[in-house]
Order: structure tokens, then sequence, then C-alpha cells
């Protein structure tokens, strides 16, 4: 068997008044998450808590026996969710439009299951490379596919905060699910934009190999996002299989 440490970290950055971001690291429950929320005001703080809550509600009831079952669970997380948000929103004016971006990652055995809708991302670190295991639902990803625009036009693109999927937002939600096996030294990071629109993959690699423990590879992300100007909020949460 396997053993997973886990970390989570999120700081407010250096440009915003409130954090919209949420998270949550459960070993018990073997799971990890990030909800990053929009919509303005407080809403989006609501949006990101209501999913963090829900995944924390729904794993912890889960009775996962294998991995479908796993995913089965990390799909109800985000319908729940998706419903609840979407309900408040409608109930309370000063919510609507309100969602969020999220991530859900899952182990079970030798597996795991991640859940994910927007722009947040789950990378993967194995053997030296890092590769993003997810995949955007936004206007710049559709134009990058389409290879209308280079990797390093978007990211200082006019359109990149346009996300095209969000949880709570409309009904009904399509969440991608995506399932692999772990091995031994993998690391993965679950991670709001607010670290991915300041930080090059390059550099996000370079600290996830350095000799030290999730606690300083977490806060050396988190000011490298700040020393590019901290603009948004900024979540990581690091799951390494040892």
């Amino acid at each position: 068997m396997f053993k997973i440490n886990y970390i989570g970290k999120s700081d407010i950055g250096l440009r915003r008044s409130n954090n919209e971001d949420a998270f949550a690291v459960k070993p018990e429950l073997a799971f990890a998450a990030v909800a990053d929320g929009m919509g303005g005001s407080a809403s989006g703080e609501v949006a990101s808590s209501i999913f963090i809550d829900t995944a924390v509600d729904v794993l912890s009831k889960a009775r996962n026996r294998s991995v479908q079952d796993t995913a089965e669970s990390v799909q109800k997380v985000f319908q729940l969710s998706n419903g609840k948000i979407f309900k408040t929103a409608e109930e309370n004016t000063s919510h609507h439009g309100m969602g969020c971006t999220a991530e859900v990652l899952a182990f079970f055995d030798q597996s795991y299951v991640v859940g994910h809708v927007g722009d947040s991302r789950t990378y993967l670190l194995r053997e030296g490379q890092l590769r993003q295991i997810t995949r955007d639902h936004s206007v710049v990803q559709d134009q990058l596919d389409q290879g209308l625009i280079t990797k390093a036009n978007a990211r200082n693109h006019s359109l990149r905060n346009i996300i095209l999927r969000a949880v709570g937002v409309r009904e009904p939600l399509d969440v991608d699910i995506i399932r692999g096996e772990i091995r031994s030294g993998d690391i993965f990071l679950l991670c709001s934009d607010g670290l991915t629109d300041r930080v090059e993959d390059a550099l996000i690699m370079e600290v996830l190999l350095l000799s030290v423990d999730l606690d300083h590879k977490a806060d050396h992300l988190i000011d490298l996002a700040k020393s590019a100007g901290g603009q948004d909020n900024i979540t990581v949460t690091l799951c390494e299989v040892v």
C-alpha cells in the first residue's frame, strides 16, 4: 500500500481584498480539492465554500469499494454542489451569477480519480516530468487547440479570463473525470489560476523537483506567484505518493 502526504495553502495575493478560493486536504478520506469562486463581492467565496463543504460531506459518507465507486463519488460532489450553488444564487439576488471552478483528486488503492471543471488545474509530476492532466475549459484553451494562438499569446490574452464551464452556473453540468494509476514518487498539484496565470509550468516543475518538504514547496509556489504580481488569490494543494 502507498502512503500519501498532503499539504494545502491559500493566499489572498497582493491585489484582492478578499479570498474567493477554498480548499480541503483530507488524508483520512484520501482526497484533496480546490475551488476558485467567481461572481464578485462575497459571492465567489460563497460558491467555493459550498463546493468544498459538499466535497467533504459526500466523500466522508462514500463507501468506495472500487475505482468506479470513487469516480461516481467525485461526480456526485460536482453535481450536488452545482445544484446547491445554482439554487442559492436563485434565492438570493446578491449572489446572482456566482459559481466556481473546481478540482477534486481522490485516491483508491493504487489509483487516482480527478474531477475537473473550469480553469483551475491538476498537474502530475512523475519521473522528473510535469504534465497537466486537466484541460482548461476556456476560450483561450479552445483557441490554442485550434492553433489560432500560441502559448506565449495565451498568457496575456485579453480573453484569458473567459470560462466556458463552471460549477453552479447552469444545469446540467458536464464534468471531466480522469483516472489513472499512482506510482511511488508521484506529486499531484491542484491549484487555482492565481498560480498558473503568473508562473509558467517549467518553473512550477523546478519547484516540485526541489529536495524540500511539501510545505516549503507550497510556500515557494505561492511566493513566486506573488513576486510575479499576485493579482489573484493563490491556492495550492500538493499530494505526494511515498
